[in-house]
């Protein structure tokens, strides 16, 4: 006889599901504290999250990185293909990282995933992803520019048992860290993600004792239903209609310029489909993404733009249908290259703002810096002769709102990194920041002007390193909305003692870089939101005396 599904009152249900949040955000905090990459604990470039026993997102860390949900699911659509349920044990650690065989995005980013039991049934599981600075392949960092395929960004794992019954397969272990740079840097990382592991598995057990299995599984689903409703309530505050929208990438950093991404949206009652047909096919260079990294990136900014206090869970990609033909750059198949699929990531963002911005025009904003604008420095230390990578991907500036000026120097959208201080640089690397600041005139005027982009400028300390880079909306500068104005775009520069700077390419691989030279890195600014003419004087009096435009910028766009 069917057990009767146990009721649960709103107030109980609420408290558990905080009591879940704050699992996964004590797991996060954990695993940020105990790494050791700069990426990691400087920049928390990690995620943590709690699913269900059929694969469904519950819960994930406040400050997780939203492109990881796809990366969690991927990963878990992956297990249940490769491993029946009879073979998924207490103790079992899951790791994948492979966009085509492990439902990864991109290799560096490593997936992890252990059960959880209640009365001897699979309850879930906790999980976790933490970018390596490095997984191996041909440069440093493992995502240059120039990458054909994914057989050249690193290491692959398909989805494999990391640990069995909570004992860790030393042969597999051994051929993760050997394929990788910094191995002792790397075995960290992999300790800290352990480690959030069980602190999180410990925490959910605890709420078993109180409450039980079933109880905990009734809330699983309460929460995801709840989030469900509450996502298609929101939809329907889109008006009925079919709302376009196209963009382009830069280049792909081999072959491809100028690549486009089209969107149709289709939104009827609770309904909402987007449709990528029309996109360009999937390019030879590392800019594609899987389709569950589209998905994502939709649904991150439709509940940004309709309701940013809905849970962020499985409700939320329920609720939405995001659609692409297979072989297409957001909807890439093996063996297209992945490893820049942030910056395709922020421009998918940008497509569906653009599309939907005359139906939501309170929530629409001005285009961000729409960039991950990577920088890989690599090399050994001249001290040591020990090898280190250090990797960090800036912010830049974020769109005019409706209400308000746009955000200087700031991860935007997909990401939620943090940026890595000048101290932490110097201390853990032989590198020395010569400058970093906004950049005067970078974001792009209007009644509420787009936030301003950031300049750094790195040189190595006693010896050649290796610089890679990833630049986007370098060409194409970040677009402006309702009249506002394009901000300005992104560069690389080479500055040499005593000559004049170079310009390089968007995205330069490999690049040897001397003591006497300085890497410079311009990221973009961002586009304004509304007509330039209608900016108050309050506001033009604050932009004087702010020290962030010139006068000239100031006299050209502002007349009064």
């Amino acid at each position: 006889m069917k057990k009767e599904a146990i009721k649960l009152d709103p107030v109980t249900i609420e408290i558990l599901s905080n009591g879940l949040q704050s699992v996964v955000d004590e797991a996060f905090i954990a695993l940020m504290k105990s790494a050791y990459s700069t990426n990691i604990k400087e920049r928390h470039d990690h995620s943590c999250a709690i699913v269900d026993r059929m694969g469904r997102l519950v819960a994930q860390a406040a400050n997780s990185i939203p492109v990881h949900i796809a990366s969690v699911l991927g990963q878990m659509q992956a297990i249940f293909k490769k491993f029946p349920l009879d073979e998924i044990t207490e103790g079992d650690i899951f790791a994948a990282n492979d966009p085509h065989e492990g439902g990864g995005t991109h290799l560096p980013d490593v997936s992890l995933a252990m059960p959880v039991f209640a009365d001897g049934q699979l309850l879930g599981f906790v999980c976790n992803i933490a970018h390596h600075a490095d997984i191996g392949g041909m440069s440093p960092g493992s995502m240059a520019g120039g990458m054909k395929d994914i057989y050249q960004e690193g290491l692959r794992i398909p989805v494999v048992k990391l640990f069995r019954k909570g004992k860790l397969d030393q042969d597999i272990f051994d051929i993760l860290l050997l394929n990788v740079r910094v191995r002792e840097e790397r075995r960290g990382d992999y300790n800290a993600q352990f480690s959030a592991l069980h602190l999180a598995a410990r925490r959910l057990f605890e709420m078993i004792n109180k409450y039980s299995g079933d109880v905990i599984r009734n809330v699983f689903n309460e929460i995801i239903d709840r989030t469900y409703e509450r996502m298609l309530s929101a939809i329907t505050l889109i008006p009925d209609g079919v709302y376009r929208f196209e963009d382009v990438m830069d280049d792909d950093g081999r072959e491809a310029v100028n690549v486009p991404i089209n969107l149709t949206a289709t939104i009827k009652g609770k309904s909402a489909l987007f449709d990528f047909a029309g996109t360009s096919p999937q390019t030879p260079g590392n800019i594609n993404i899987p389709l569950h990294g589209t998905k994502a990136a939709v649904c991150y900014v439709l509940k940004a733009m309709l309701d940013p206090e809905i849970p962020n869970n499985q409700g939320v990609l329920d609720a939405v249908e995001v659609v692409a033909p297979m072989g297409t750059m957001v909807s890439c198949i093996a063996p297209a290259s992945v490893a820049a699929r942030a910056h395709t990531s922020q421009r998918i963002i940008d497509v569906v703002i653009g599309a939907l911005s005359s139906a939501l025009p309170e929530s629409a904003v001005g285009a961000a810096n729409g960039a991950n604008t990577m920088a890989v420095f690599a090399g050994n230390d001249p001290e040591t002769g020990e090898p280190y990578v250090y990797l960090e991907t800036l912010g830049g500036g974020f769109g005019g709102r409706n209400d308000r000026d746009g955000k200087d120097g700031v991860q935007v959208h997909i990401t939620n990194t943090s940026n890595l201080p000048i101290e932490a640089i110097e201390m853990e690397y032989p590198l020395r920041v010569d400058r970093y600041g906004f950049i005067p005139d970078s974001g792009g005027a209007g009644k509420y002007r787009g936030g301003l982009g950031l300049q750094r400028a790195v040189r190595p300390i006693g010896h050649t390193c290796i610089f890679n880079g990833v630049g986007e909306r370098f060409r194409n500068s970040p677009w402006g909305i309702f009249d506002g104005c394009s901000g300005q775009s992104g560069s690389f520069w080479l500055e040499e003692d005593q000559c004049l700077p170079i310009q390089l390419s968007h995205k330069p691989p490999d690049m040897p870089l001397k003591p006497n030279q300085s890497l410079v890195v311009n990221t973009p600014g961002a586009g304004g939101y509304g007509d330039p003419k209608k900016r108050s004087k309050e506001l033009i009096k604050s932009d004087k005396v702010s020290g962030k435009f010139s006068d000239k910028f100031l006299r050209k766009f502002y007349k009064n």
